[in-house]
């Protein structure tokens, strides 16, 4: 495969073969070296051969290979030529950061952060969810399908300041609740309000870095030394369910025999079973958007227990990572409506969107990237140029850089914590297989990774946070 080196952090993979639109790759030397070893580069050609996608395939800095697009994978589509595809989404849909600022001090936290990790490790259950919530009748689980966060806040879980700070304001209303699988909501309605295992996680973090004062500032960071909460987490088995039935569904109606891989079996976007599967998606995309909700009421509640107020627990943002969006961008000198898939990636618009919050609308949205277990994690902001370049998209996380098998050759989950102790963070979770999967070293570096997206241009540095105790599921 042919692969041109553009600048010192983009790529290039020439149109051949049944390619559209070229694909481009945002990498340092480093960090390419770990997508030539696995299927992301062919995965990225393989996405620049779909019907209706314009521009180019693109790829961020934290890419690995996934299922049919590769994790951080980013395209758009044309609405009437051009099609929607699960594997592009992925099948945990909406997995996603919040992150809340406080008003305390590294000082503050120290002498409870033990009781503080303790507490919230019983309130935010990782598996099955909490007695009340888990008798959910389909009724009351398809409101939640169909108003996100919103359904989550009028259920006393959160304010409406919570809903301006949440990407799509906490729900896209184009949900189609009726459109879910009875299986999916079976396995929606125990889940809701848990963390989940994998790559989620529940942070306690402090600022360590800050790199635009005036911008951090806006966004609610005031101080190196500030203490933040980071959730990372999505719509748990529902989503997963979705993109399952619609994987079928769209490969029983349209076959696989004009693929380049099956993985990428797609409906036209404007097709019924293509809105069928939008309508789903975005019914679980709201799912996660209460399911961040209700952990974020619970977390503040043991803020007021343990410390003694929650006041200025305030919630910077919550960014979506595998979704697809219908929205508005220049192509080729004029504004069109596509459909734009980001797979493993942050959504980085620019100033001025009007889908950005009031008060963040003259600097461009947040962007979070969460770092891997006991690394650091990074608060951006998007950038204009980020719209040109990569239809208003950046990295998602550090990007794995190992399989999960291999972390588990490699790591024990109690020589992690062990290490986690001796740079001083605390760790409780329910699995130490859980955390040798999830050990840093199967992860990319996220330090490299935002360097990237600074340097060319997709995110704007803000702020650094280090992590002062862990939750896993």
């Amino acid at each position: 495969m042919e692969l041109v080196r553009k600048s010192d952090f983009v790529w290039e993979i020439p149109p051949s073969g049944q390619m559209k639109v070229p694909a481009t790759i945002y990498a340092s030397s480093r960090l390419l070296e770990s997508v030539r070893n696995d299927k992301t580069l062919e995965q990225a050609r393989n996405v620049a051969c779909l019907p209706g996608i314009q521009r180019r395939s693109y790829v961020m800095p934290d890419a690995h290979q996934g299922y049919g697009f590769p994790i951080g994978g980013v395209a758009a589509f044309d609405m009437d030529e051009g099609v929607i595809s699960p594997g592009g989404v992925g099948y945990d849909i909406n997995c996603g950061v919040r992150l809340l600022r406080t008003d305390f001090s590294e000082k503050d936290i120290l002498p409870k952060r033990k009781e503080l990790l303790a507490e919230i490790f019983k309130e935010v259950p990782a598996g099955v969810g909490k007695g009340g919530v888990t008798r959910l009748s389909r009724s009351v689980l398809k409101d939640i399908l169909s108003k996100g966060a919103e359904w989550a806040v009028e259920s006393g879980y959160g304010t409406g300041d919570d809903l301006q700070m949440t990407e799509e304001y906490g729900r896209m209303r184009e949900a189609g609740p009726d459109e879910i699988s009875s299986r999916a909501l079976e396995r929606g309605i125990p889940q809701l309000g848990t963390l989940g295992a994998g790559n989620h996680f529940l942070e306690i973090q402090k600022v360590s870095e800050i790199f635009d004062p005036e911008l951090a500032r806006i966004f609610g960071v005031q101080a190196v030394g500030q203490v933040m909460v980071m959730i990372h987490c999505g719509s748990r088995g529902l989503g997963h369910q979705v993109a399952s039935d619609y994987i079928e569904l769209m490969t029983g109606k349209f076959g696989t025999r004009d693929l380049p891989d099956r993985e990428l079996i797609n409906a036209p976007v404007r097709s019924p079973i293509g809105r069928q599967y939008y309508a789903s998606m975005c019914a679980a995309v709201n799912y996660a958007f209460a399911n961040r909700q209700m952990i974020t009421h619970w977390v503040r509640e043991v803020f007021s227990r343990v410390m003694g107020s929650s006041k200025g627990m305030r919630q910077v943002y919550d960014v979506c990572h595998n979704v697809a969006k219908i929205e508005k961008h220049m192509i080729e000198g004029r504004q069109r409506e596509v459909c734009v898939h980001r797979k493993g990636a942050t959504r980085s618009f620019g100033p001025g969107r009007s889908e950005i919050p009031e008060v963040y609308r003259p600097h461009g949205q947040p962007v979070i990237i969460p770092g891997s277990m006991g690394t650091a994690s990074y608060l951006l902001a998007g950038t204009a140029e980020a719209e040109e370049l990569s239809f208003g998209s950046t990295a998602h996380g550090a990007g794995r850089r190992m399989s999960r098998h291999e972390a588990l050759r490699r790591f024990r989950g109690e020589q992690v914590r062990d290490e986690l102790q001796k740079k001083g963070i605390e760790l409780q979770s329910t699995s130490w297989r859980g955390v040798a999967e999830e050990a840093s070293g199967a992860y990319k570096d996220v330090d490299e990774v935002v360097r990237v997206s600074h340097e060319v241009g997709i995110g704007r540095l803000v702020a650094r946070l280090v992590p002062l105790a862990v939750m896993k599921g």
